[in-house]
């Protein structure tokens, strides 16, 4: 959320950012209201000044023992239309604060502009697409042929945009998550934890409420990320300073309606309902916080790197920033059976956004003035396409899968996904 006085005193500046995001004349209706709270805060304070004046001559008239029964009155009367502008003032207050939960975050100057994904640019490449001699096949065909993927019982069981893993299909996304999790604690830095869900503060709700699933006849959705649980951890705390930089990172279930997405991705596993994903959480010093997005991304980008995957890094336009993000880097891997580059990652600062909405603050030595840190985070990575990523890069000829030599600790030294891996058959 942003801040009512920064967007009060950079009218002009808010407005043209976010007409870079594509929202023109967004700030229209609260340029309105909060010209209207100004004129009516302006009245209500000359009503109590000319009230405190009626009191005090009033007072010095029953002082000199006289009295004054029609200014009482009106002194009544001028209280009774202050507690009624007042009012009126309050409400005018809580319609500003739903603006401002309705507004997105302001892009960071370094932000490419532009009015759609295509004018994202892109920073740098690591690795080189393969050169197969045949022709690459989509994982969704790899998987079920070695019978690791099973589409059609998922489908039985719960519908389409669902996956059931076997054997070493499973063990594979299994062993994705732990290496994930130990290069990023060992190597990074990161603690480790197991969220609860809230969907406020990093503002999923009530913005994004179609696009997650609520539990029926509860108040309880079910979480599309870790950022969320992670980011609320410390809401409402006023951290000390000499805590930052935190980092934290959650291996979770992941649930979306994907609403908007139908004709997308329909094949495979690409798009699902429910997914695994480890993400990375930073709660940092507001003048730190552009040197740990770099560091974020970096972090995310030696997954990668240590699978052997080729990426590249997207910074994100105006038009394609998510709705609290300052400036986003996607890292998208190459999957050879699409022929291009897919979002495997976002890496993303928020700034004071998500912890003004959930109250994270910090202050130097518990003394003086509190500031709002500014929260980031990452995937690192989307499980589910890194595995897609892994079978089709990996793939043969002979239809086997080369497991990276990094995961074969946690695949009991398997090598190679093979039809005889499975166990059940088709």
């Amino acid at each position: 959320m942003l801040d009512l006085a920064f967007v009060r005193d950079n009218l002009e500046r808010v407005e043209e950012k976010l007409a870079q995001r594509g929202l023109p004349g967004k700030l229209d209706a609260f340029r309105e209201v909060d010209q209207k709270r100004r004129r009516m805060l302006t009245e209500v304070e000359s009503l109590k000044n000319r009230r405190n004046r009626e009191s005090e001559e009033i007072g010095r008239l029953k002082q000199q023992g006289g009295d004054a029964p029609e200014r009482i009155l009106e002194l009544r009367t001028l209280s009774d239309e202050i507690k009624r502008l007042d009012e009126e003032v309050r409400k005018l207050d809580e319609e500003l604060r739903q603006f401002l939960e309705g507004f997105p975050n302001v892009p960071h100057e370094s932000v490419p502009v532009g009015s759609s994904s295509e004018q994202n640019e892109e920073v740098r490449r690591w690795g080189e697409p393969r050169r197969f001699s045949f022709t690459p096949r989509p994982h969704w065909e790899l998987g079920e042929a070695l019978g690791i993927l099973d589409l059609a019982r998922a489908a039985k069981i719960a519908g389409s945009r669902f996956a059931v893993y076997w054997d070493l299909g499973a063990r594979l996304e299994r062993a994705l998550a732990a290496f994930m999790l130990d290069v990023h604690r060992r190597e990074h830095g990161y603690r480790e934890v197991l969220p609860p869900a809230s969907l406020f503060g990093t503002g999923n709700l009530p913005k994004f409420a179609g696009d997650l699933f609520r539990l029926e006849n509860t108040d309880w959705w079910l979480s599309p990320t870790a950022e969320v649980p992670l980011t609320n951890l410390f809401r409402d705390e006023v951290l000390d300073a000499a805590e930052l930089p935190i980092h934290l990172m959650a291996y979770t279930p992941c649930f979306r309606s994907e609403a908007g997405s139908y004709g997308k991705d329909t094949r495979g596993i690409v798009r699902q309902h429910q997914f695994q994903k480890v993400e990375l959480v930073k709660f940092v010093h507001p003048k730190t916080s552009y040197p740990e997005l770099e560091a974020l991304t970096s972090n995310a980008e030696t997954i990668l790197q240590k699978l052997g995957l080729p990426y590249r890094v997207v910074a994100l336009c105006t038009a394609d920033l998510g709705f609290s993000s300052a400036k986003t880097y996607d890292l998208e891997v190459w999957l050879p059976s699409q022929g291009e580059y897919r979002e495997i990652s976002s890496c993303s600062n928020f700034e004071s956004f998500q912890a003004r909405r959930a109250n994270i603050r910090f202050r130097t030595g518990g003394k003086g003035k509190s500031e709002f840190v500014h929260t980031l985070n990452g995937s690192g990575l989307a499980i589910g396409r890194t595995w897609i990523a892994i079978v089709e890069n990996y793939q043969q000829e002979d239809g086997s899968v080369v497991i990276p030599e990094v995961l074969r600790g946690y695949l009991a030294g398997a090598e190679r996904i093979t039809p005889d891996a499975r166990l059940v058959r088709k």
